[in-house]
């Protein structure tokens, strides 16, 4: 049975560049790093970044997969992640559910969204 989702991996042919862009730009935790991976934990869930020879480039299909990275307040954080040159494809944005989401491109155009969940 399965239990509950303890990870995702993207997978680039430009290790340093990504961890760079996780740890020090997004502000990540990084957990480890070993020669062609690295892994940041998020309270027992991971989010790995690794070296791999089928990648080549940027993500030629950014919208497949999303990376979700919940945050206490989206405006603040947009704010602080533009100042550092992140490059968003949309605006904080409330949802209909009462969330706000806002959405962003990691370095190797893999799309990525803070999510701030609703009040209450």
């Amino acid at each position: 049975m399965i239990e509950g989702l303890v990870g995702v991996t993207l997978w680039t042919e430009e290790l340093e560049r990504l961890v760079a862009f996780y740890r020090d730009t997004l502000g990540l935790p990084l957990r480890s790093h070993h020669g062609d991976f690295a892994n940041f934990d998020f309270g027992g869930v991971r989010l790995n970044l690794g070296l791999h020879n089928g990648v080549q480039g940027q993500s030629r299909d950014p919208y497949r997969i999303m990376v979700h990275l919940g945050v206490r307040d989206i405006h603040r954080e947009r704010r602080r992640l533009g100042r550092l040159g992140v490059r968003f494809i949309r605006e904080p944005e409330q949802e209909h559910w009462g969330g706000w989401v806002a959405t962003f491109l990691d370095p190797d155009g893999n799309v990525l969204q803070l999510l701030q969940q609703p009040q209450g």
